[in-house]
């Protein structure tokens, strides 16, 4: 599959509900010791900033959040529920925060090292299907929190992909998100089956991304 070109910083610096239906179709591909990785992103998440109460922002400024003030097309890495680390691409203009939680997506490339990295898997549809199994099989964690997506020497780039007609874009509630709940700020491509179980949040829950 081609991957496309590489995004550059101001074809990411959108509003985080305008990038996510961006980078549907779009390719994030990783370098690690074992080898490269390239998923085509076929579900992913909105979080805004100020105003968006299941933000990591929504009560302002931290060394934690930092990333996803900007500048846009950076990777904000967080580790949630002491075993995990979730991958969001910084969108918006820099010093207003917002990201894109990338949620799932089919292996492209370098399917022999996502396997060895998820070899319970059972099968190609579920390699990198949920946040945390994405980041597991492109090999990110906590490392790669800050790394540049716009620059060929990045670790961790994302290209353009081939672009999702309108038509095959579904959008629905946020998983597990403690607070706006009913936000429909959830992207996914319809058919893939790659895309995750949706699960809807509660109190009981952190939010995705979480405070």
């Amino acid at each position: 599959m081609e991957t496309g070109r590489q995004f550059t910083r101001r074809e990411l610096a959108l509003d985080p509900v305008e990038l996510s239906t961006l980078l549907l179709g779009a390719v994030i591909e990783a370098t690690g010791p074992d080898g490269t990785v390239a998923v085509r992103l076929v579900e992913v998440e909105a979080y805004r900033g100020l105003d968006d109460p299941a933000s990591h922002c929504y009560r302002g400024k931290t060394p934690r959040n930092a990333v996803m003030w900007g500048p846009a097309g950076h990777l904000y890495v967080y580790f949630v529920y002491g075993m995990h680390f979730c991958a969001n691409v910084v969108g918006t203009e820099d010093g207003q925060p917002g990201a894109v939680l990338l949620r799932a997506g089919e292996v492209v490339s370098g399917a022999d090292v996502a396997r060895a990295r998820r070899p319970s898997a059972r099968g190609n549809g579920e390699l990198a299907k949920g946040p945390a199994i994405l980041t597991s099989v492109l090999g990110i964690d906590r490392a790669e929190n800050g790394v540049d997506l716009t620059d060929p020497a990045s670790p961790v780039r994302l290209f353009s992909g081939e672009r999702v007609p309108e038509a095959d874009i579904r959008t629905g509630p946020r998983v597990g998100v403690a607070m706006a709940m009913d936000t429909p700020w959830r992207f996914w491509i319809d058919g893939s089956p790659a895309v995750s179980t949706y699960r809807r949040g509660g109190k009981r829950r952190a939010a995705a991304p979480g405070r």
